[in-house]
């Protein structure tokens, strides 16, 4: 049985395993291990926060296999992009170049860096081991998070971002950042992502271009990847679009893969989660079901196969509530597959 559960600081060595093998892209995991003891001890103090008004507060997941204790991936959420600092993006636009005494009009598609998303809640940290693919791990290693927001909505926007990897070469280097960062930077691919999930993106506004970047200028390699998703990010995009996340006008600013944008009424785990009450008993056939406890501290989420709720009540095996540490007569949130 797989377990969707906060991270605690006793992962710590098998975080730092997945870390290592995430993609270079994915700069909150850092292959740190001060920085990702950090972001443990961060998520347990915003779980054990009382939380009125989002802020600051930083969530960290995991999906353990409990037969074997296996971490098989890792998620996290942010309540507030930019709380502490600018979360910065390039935003994709067409700027008006005209003269009517000529009579020319050319619209330049150019990328101007913002901070236009700062403040919506963040999807971050997703990666699951590349063996088990698009699997149910990665399906409930992905969607517990809005079932954790469900929950739990006063600690969050009402608006969530989730930046995709954008299209790298074999060798792990960025086409786009090779074009735009590289030049005012100064550093590769490699070393500005590390800087940036250790240190922060404070370093983006003292040396990054202020002024719009034009796309035209850019080598054709890099033009033929903006908004492109990664091989990094597929599995994860997928399941953000069955979700109903849409792509925006914006792009991750190191190696301009597409940000996702959804509102949270829209969303599909979100919007149609049902809180119902526990009736235990065994469940032949039925369908696929995501489903939580209300926790929060304690917080945690399986797959299993259940008939449709009735009268407010779902039947559950009595070995998937005790896995969710809930009782007879408990309430759970659950949501379809």
């Amino acid at each position: 049985m797989y377990i969707f559960r906060p991270v605690t600081v006793a992962d710590l060595p098998a975080v730092e395993a997945l870390a290592a093998q995430s993609p270079v892209g994915v700069t909150s995991l850092p292959a740190n291990r001060e920085a990702l003891l950090h972001k443990i001890q961060a998520s347990q103090d915003a779980l054990a926060a009382e939380v009125r008004l989002y802020g600051e507060e930083r969530y960290f997941f995991t999906v353990e296999d409990r037969a074997s204790g296996r971490l098989l991936g890792l998620s996290g959420l942010v309540a507030s992009a930019g709380y502490n600092e600018p979360f910065y993006s390039f935003r994709n636009e067409l700027l008006i170049h005209a003269s009517p005494e000529l009579g020319i009009h050319n619209k330049i598609h150019a990328l101007s860096l913002c901070h236009d998303l700062t403040g919506h809640s963040l999807l971050t940290s997703f990666f699951i081991l590349p063996e088990l693919g698009a699997g149910p791990a990665a399906e409930l290693l992905s969607r517990s998070r809005l079932l954790f927001m469900a929950g739990h909505p006063a600690r969050f926007a009402d608006t969530v971002v989730s930046e995709m990897l954008g299209v790298t070469r074999e060798d792990g280097s960025s086409p786009f950042w090779d074009a735009v960062g590289r030049v005012f930077f100064g550093l590769d691919y490699h070393e500005a992502e590390l800087i940036c999930g250790v240190k922060g993106r404070k370093f983006i506004a003292e040396l990054m271009r202020q002024h719009p970047i034009y796309v035209p200028l850019l080598s054709a390699e890099a033009q033929a990847v903006i908004g492109e998703v990664g091989e990094g990010s597929r599995i994860a995009f997928d399941i953000l679009e069955r979700e109903g996340f849409e792509t925006e006008n914006y792009l991750d600013i190191f190696d301009g893969g597409p940000t996702l944008l959804g509102r949270l009424p829209g969303l599909r785990s979100y919007a149609g989660s049902r809180v119902c009450r526990v009736r235990l008993g065994p469940v032949q056939g039925g369908g696929p079901y995501l489903l939580a406890n209300g926790g929060l501290s304690d917080f945690c989420a399986t797959l299993a196969r259940l008939h449709p709720p009735a009268h407010g009540e779902v039947t559950v095996p009595p070995d998937v509530a005790a896995a969710l540490g809930v009782a007879e007569g408990e309430m759970v949130r659950l949501a379809a597959l």
